[in-house]
């Protein structure tokens, strides 16, 4: 054990073992947080998923406004009118796309772009950079017992790093099929979907509306009509048809589900 631990705390496999100690207790950490729901978060696990569930799709879609408060993808805030409002939900929605959540998404973009770069995209930025630290450590380690002398150790080094390159970059190509890439919710993808309205009415420059997302979250949308239509009052189904890029809403019309052949 002691030549061992000699080892590993030698050039150059003690640069990377201070690396793997981080590492490994970075994985314990994720560990024991899904063990123990709450132990991360400071006990407020349950109720913060509920409310960025809810309102996750309006920090992604960015101009839709939000009849409830919360947190949107990435950190970023849409506050609607509570309860019913104005179409100020659309532009708070739209403000918050510019903050918090867009400064993250970049991060995270920049991050990817430089595993694209060298061939190791595909997989959470944790898990490649894990392989890249465990291989090279493994691969030091070896070389420093098998070799003796500053100048040898310095090619043991570069030998290391080039291999755990080389090897991660062999190791993420299955792993890449465990992580298929998340397509972020636009507004096209609410047009053709059936909401309820949640305003007394819907007007052309009025209206909100509650509609289901594909994963089964729901978000409050500003929805206006091309005509007046009496019949879409509050609790009453309509079909979300196509949306107004320049006054950030969509257009809706009445739909009812019982009516034969729909």
């Amino acid at each position: 054990m002691g030549g061992f631990f000699a080892a590993a705390l030698a050039f150059p496999t003690a640069l990377f073992s201070f690396a793997l100690v981080v590492v490994v207790g970075y994985w314990l950490l994720m560990l024991l947080g899904g063990l123990v729901p709450g132990v991360l978060h400071g006990g407020h696990g349950t109720g913060h998923d509920l409310g960025a569930g809810h309102a996750g799709h309006v920090g992604q879609v960015g101009h839709v406004g939000h009849g409830v408060g919360g947190h949107g993808v990435g950190g970023s805030v849409a506050h609607g009118a509570p309860g019913g409002g104005t179409a100020h939900g659309a532009h708070g929605a739209h403000r918050a796309h510019g903050g918090d959540g867009a400064r993250g998404e970049k991060g995270a973009g920049h991050h990817g772009g430089v595993l694209d770069a060298l061939g190791l995209g595909g997989v959470p930025v944790t898990v490649a950079v894990s392989l890249l630290v465990a291989l090279a450590w493994f691969v030091s380690l070896a070389g420093t017992v098998l070799t003796t002398g500053a100048p040898a150790r310095g090619g043991v080094f570069a030998v290391a790093l080039v291999a755990s390159w080389a090897g991660t970059r062999v190791l993420v190509r299955p792993l890449r099929r465990l992580f298929p890439e998340d397509r972020p919710t636009t507004r096209g993808d609410f047009v053709g979907r059936v909401c309820v309205i949640r305003t007394g009415r819907v007007t052309a420059d009025f209206g909100q509306a509650e509609v289901t997302a594909e994963d089964g979250s729901t978000a409050t949308v500003q929805v206006r009509v091309l005509d007046a239509e009496p019949g879409l009052t509050v609790g009453r189904t309509a079909l979300i048809f196509d949306y107004d890029v320049a006054g950030e809403h969509f257009l809706v019309a009445p739909f009812d589900p019982s009516s034969p052949g729909l």
